[in-house]
C-alpha cells in the first residue's frame, strides 16, 4: 500500500540556465519539473526507450499539421538520415509543400491578422502567419499530374508515387530522404491536398484525350502497411498531431488482426497533440481508450503531451539527436516486389 510518505518523495526542480546549454539539457530539466515541460520530458523519454530497445520495434511517425509551414521540414529529415523514424503516415499537404520547397518556392512569414480579401486579390495563401504562393502551387500542382501522366498506366500506392516524386524532389527534402533512406512513406488521404488537385487535372486531360492513365490505390496502401506491421516483432508510433495519420497507424493491428496475425498492438506510443478526449474525436483519443480496440498493448510505454508540434516535436527530436540516441542502431530496409514486402532487413546506419 502507498504511504503518504511514499507519495511525497520526489520533488519538483525548479528549471536553472545556470546549467542548461543544450536542448537536452533543457528537456533533461523537463524531466523534474510539472505540467506539459514533463509530459514532454516523458514523451522524449519514451522515445528513447523505443529507440533503445534491444528488439528493434519499428517506428512509424503519423504527420497531421501545417509542419512543413511552420519551419519542421528539416526536422523531419533528420528524422529519417538518422534513422529515428522507419516509416512515415502523412496528411497529403506536407509531402505537397516539402516538393512545393523542393521548386525553389518558398513560404513567407506574415501577421495573421492581415486582410485576407486583399491576399485573394494578390494570389496569396495564408497558413495561419504563414504565406505561399498560390501562383506557384498552380505551377506545382501542374507539375504533379505531368509526371503522373508519364507512368505507366496502372494503380499505384501512394507508397510508389511518393518515392517517383522523391525522385523529382531535392536533397534537403523529405521525400528525397525518404527514398534515399528507403523509409515509405504513405498518404492515405492523398486526394484532399494539391497533390489530389494535380492528379484530378492529369486525370481530365488523359480522359479527354481516351488515354489510359495512372490512379492511387488506396487499398494497396492498407496492405503494405499492414504488410510492415505483421513482419515487424514490435512496433512504436509517435503522432504529430492526429486526425486521418493516427488512425491509419492504429488501424494497422486491426488489419493484421483481420488476416490472422495478432501482433498484440503497438508497443509504444506518442503523441504530440493540442486536442483533448472529451469531444470524442481520434485526434485526441487517449491512448487507454485505443487498448479497448486492441490498437495499443496493453503493456505498452505510452505518453502524450499537449502542446503545439512547432514547439514539441523540435524539442522532442533535438533531445533524441543532440544525445545520440542514434547512434550504433541499425536501419531497416524493406525489400518490396510489386505490393509484396518480401523481406524487411536490418542493416548498417548509413548518414550522408
Amino acid at each position: 500500500m502507498v504511504s503518504r510518505k511514499d507519495l511525497l518523495k520526489e520533488k519538483v526542480k525548479h528549471i536553472d540556465f545556470d546549467r542548461i546549454s543544450t536542448v537536452e539539457d533543457l528537456v533533461e530539466a523537463y524531466k523534474d519539473s510539472s505540467v506539459q515541460s514533463r509530459a514532454l520530458a516523458t514523451c522524449a523519454m519514451a522515445y528513447e526507450n523505443a529507440l533503445k530497445d534491444p528488439s528493434r520495434p519499428t517506428i512509424l511517425l503519423g504527420l497531421a499539421g501545417p509542419l512543413v509551414a511552420a519551419g519542421l521540414r528539416k526536422i523531419i529529415v533528420d528524422m529519417i538520415r538518422y534513422g529515428i523514424v522507419d516509416g512515415i503516415v502523412s496528411i497529403g499537404a506536407i509531402p505537397y509543400q516539402d516538393f512545393y520547397q523542393s521548386r525553389g518556392y518558398s513560404h513567407y512569414k506574415c501577421s495573421p491578422n492581415i486582410d485576407d480579401l486583399k491576399l485573394r486579390e494578390f494570389f496569396l495563401d495564408r497558413i495561419y502567419d504563414t504565406l505561399v504562393d498560390e501562383e506557384k502551387f498552380r505551377e506545382t500542382d501542374a507539375f504533379i499530374g505531368d509526371i503522373a501522366g508519364g507512368l505507366e498506366p496502372r494503380g499505384y500506392s501512394s507508397r510508389e508515387f511518393m518515392e517517383i516524386l522523391g525522385q523529382q524532389s531535392g536533397k534537403d527534402s523529405i521525400l528525397y530522404n525518404a527514398r534515399r533512406y528507403g523509409v515509405p512513406v504513405f498518404v492515405p488521404a492523398l486526394n484532399d491536398s494539391s497533390i489530389g488537385i494535380g492528379l484530378t487535372g492529369m486525370y481530365v486531360r488523359m480522359r479527354k484525350a481516351n488515354k489510359p492513365f495512372m490512379s492511387i490505390d488506396p487499398i494497396r496502401d492498407n496492405w503494405e502497411i499492414a504488410q510492415i506491421k505483421i513482419k515487424s516483432d514490435k512496433t512504436g508510433v509517435i503522432y504529430i498531431g492526429g486526425g486521418v495519420p493516427k488512425n491509419y497507424i492504429q488501424q494497422t493491428e486491426v488489419i493484421a488482426e483481420t488476416l490472422g496475425h495478432d501482433k498484440g498492438g503497438h508497443h509504444y506510443a506518442i503523441q504530440i497533440t493540442t486536442d483533448v478526449p472529451y469531444w470524442g474525436g481520434l485526434s485526441g483519443c487517449t491512448f487507454e481508450e485505443a487498448q479497448s480496440w486492441g490498437k495499443i498493448n496493453r503493456n505498452a510505454t505510452k505518453a502524450v503531451v499537449y502542446v503545439e508540434a512547432s514547439i514539441g516535436l523540435s524539442l522532442m527530436v533535438g533531445y533524441i539527436l543532440q544525445k545520440g540516441v542514434w547512434k550504433n542502431r541499425k536501419r531497416l530496409r524493406y525489400v518490396w516486389d510489386g505490393d509484396m514486402l518480401k523481406s524487411i532487413k536490418k542493416v548498417p546506419m548509413d548518414i550522408d
